[in-house]
């Protein structure tokens, strides 16, 4: 099998109960469908379809890769948490995963948030990757309000504690104000020797699904559909791009892709 060009590493299933109407079985008879040989499952703040997940990637031919997509916050008072993507690289890695999770839920709930606080990575990081969040990680928020010294010594930071397992996030999904941000974290990344990666934060398999997606997540925040004053958080675009899709998005920057 030739080298893939891109895999999808920031995937959210129907197990995301506030953001996405993936099912499992539908997401491996997409992915074989699209040739894609592997995919991260990044449940929000719970690996409630690890099992499931695993084995139907296994049975479709598909390597599994576990992760989650955390809030991290200093304290669990902060009053803005921000994302980050996890990744285990072994087993050291999803145990590490499961006890922070548990640690949170247990000790950190913020506004019904299972909040990490960020020291715990001092004990407890071997065995996994991170990618920042994009824009919705601490990063990216100091990027968005022109904190750039605040976002360079946040980087130092991460990649301190993740050491050559520390990837800032690039995202092309039509939220606002992305193309400052990419334009931002390239500059940071060229000057820290960081790499970056190409994510696209999938929510549901195909674009038609946007709506039905849109009504999720109305259902959860108390929303109706038509009511101007809802957060529109998504975008249509966040749906399961194919490699073909991904790589002429991202064709300006291969690192990101070959990452």
């Amino acid at each position: 099998m030739p080298t893939p060009r891109f895999v999808h590493l920031h995937v959210h299933t129907e197990y995301s109960l506030v953001d996405s109407i993936v099912g499992i079985k539908p997401l491996m008879r997409a992915l074989t469908a699209s040739n894609m040989p592997a995919v991260a499952l990044t449940d929000q703040s719970n690996l409630f379809a690890l099992i499931k997940f695993y084995k139907a990637a296994q049975a479709a031919g598909i390597k599994p890769i576990i992760g989650a997509e955390v809030w991290v916050g200093d304290s669990p008072h902060e009053k803005k948490p921000s994302r980050l993507v996890l990744l285990c690289q072994n087993q050291i890695g999803y145990q590490h995963l499961t006890q922070l999770m548990s640690r949170a839920y247990l000790e950190g709930q913020h506004t019904q948030i299972p909040l990490i606080q960020k020291s715990w990575f001092q004990k407890m990081n071997a065995g996994l990757i991170a990618l920042s969040g994009g824009q919705a990680g601490d990063i990216g928020q100091a990027i968005l309000t022109n904190q750039h010294s605040l976002a360079e010594s946040l980087v130092d930071s991460w990649a301190a504690l993740f050491p050559d397992r520390f990837y800032l996030a690039l995202q092309r999904t039509g939220h606002e104000h992305e193309p400052f941000y990419i334009q931002s974290a390239l500059a940071i990344a060229r000057d820290k020797q960081i790499p970056v990666v190409a994510t696209n934060p999938v929510c549901f398999l195909s674009s038609t699904d946007f709506e039905a997606h849109e009504a999720r997540v109305c259902i959860q925040t108390g929303f109706v559909l038509d009511d101007h004053r809802r957060p529109h958080d998504y975008t249509e675009q966040q749906y399961l791009r194919t490699e073909d899709e991904m790589v002429a998005l991202f064709s300006d920057i291969p690192e990101a892709l070959e990452n």
